[in-house]
Formats: C-alpha cells, structure tokens, sequence
C-alpha cells in the first residue's frame, strides 16, 4: 500500500485520543517541555525577589489568569486542528475573548491614569526584550506540541501549526510570569500577546514542512 493511502486511511480513521498509553505519552512529553522551559528561566534569567508579595495582588493574579486562559484556548485549538473534519468555528472566539478582556482592561487603566504615566503603562522597562524572551522560552514547548500533533495527523497545516505556536508562547507566558517585573495591563495586553505572536507565525510558516507525515 502507498504511503499516501496509509495515511488517509490514517486520517479517516482518526486518532485514538482516548489511548490512555498514548495521552500519558503526550502529557509527559508537553510537561517535560514546560520544565525545560521552566529551568532555563531559573538559570537564565531568575524569580523576581519579590514575587511571594506581588503574587497577592489583583493585577498580577489578572495577568496569570490572562495567560492561563489562552493557554486553554490553545489547547483547544490544537486538540481540534489536529482532528481531520473537526469543528473551528468556535476556536478563533475562544481566543478572541480573553484577549479582548485584557485589551478593555488595558484601555481603562490608560484612561484612568495621569496622561504623564500613560507611556510607562504600556511600554514598562523590559519591552525591548519581553517578547522575545517569551518567544524563547516557548522553544522546547513548541517542539513538543508539533510532534504531539504530528503523530496525530493533522490536515490544516498552517493552522494547526500557527496553534501550537500560539499554545507555546502562552504556555511560556507562564512561565515568565516568574520572573517579569511588568503587571500593568496594558503591557501584558500588548507585549506578551506579541510574544505568543511570534511562534505561532514561525508555526504558520513552517506547519507544512513540520506536521507533514
């Protein structure tokens, strides 16, 4: 049988997500990733010294919660891209709403501050490098969910690739929560979405060469 028969009866077939073997696999292996991802935060760049008091408040707790909930999102996403057939009508709004809240949140903290602390509201001291350090960091964790979604055989590759980019910059968004100095809602709205932007247009343009079987 050709190659390309077994894989679309690979596809039509679906993946058995419910493999218990095959879901351990896959959660150990996007776990690792994050440790990885986790670790070399601590060495390189360290926990901010006061994140034990900072934790407490509100704005930070917003900002975790922000990117915990596009982390959701993106699972979702990736979950569903990597199905042949499967339903995406819903997955752009599922990504949509957290980042229109924390872009309304954005907005009213801008309007209610001095104009004089507007600027630093949104550019904070670390823009230069804050999204790109979450780009880095999302490295080990992109790897992971392109080869989970590879082995899964996904038919939208551009998509499904530009979400796994997606997934991994919010799950490393996380991480950098550890260490960012910055919780000002308009700078997470701004910069740390451009940081998730950033490996999901790499996964856009190189789905088709990574998640081809």
């Amino acid at each position: 049988m050709k190659k390309t028969d077994q894989l679309n009866n690979r596809r039509a077939a679906g993946p058995d997500l419910n493999a218990p073997q095959q879901v351990w696999q896959n959660t150990l292996l996007i776990g690792a990733a994050v440790l990885v991802s986790t670790v070399l935060l601590l060495v390189l760049l360290g926990v901010r010294q006061d994140l034990l008091a900072v934790a407490a408040q509100p704005v930070f707790v917003l900002k975790v919660v922000f990117v915990a909930a596009l982390v959701l999102s993106g699972k979702i996403a990736c979950k569903h891209l990597s199905l042949p057939g499967a339903r995406l009508a819903m997955l752009p709004v599922l990504i949509a709403i957290p980042v229109l809240i924390m872009a309304g949140m954005a907005l009213l903290t801008l309007t209610e501050a001095a104009p004089d602390q507007r600027a630093r509201l949104f550019w904070g001291e670390t823009w230069r490098t804050c999204s790109l350090l979450i780009a880095g960091l999302s490295l080990p964790i992109f790897v992971a969910i392109l080869k989970v979604m590879r082995d899964r055989a996904p038919t939208r590759l551009r998509l499904a690739g530009a979400a796994a980019g997606f997934t991994a910059g919010a799950s490393a968004a996380v991480v950098y929560c550890l260490h960012c100095p910055e919780i000002a809602a308009p700078f997470v709205a701004f910069w740390y979405v451009l940081g998730m932007l950033i490996p999901a247009s790499i996964g856009a343009l190189i789905g088709p060469l990574a998640l081809r079987r």
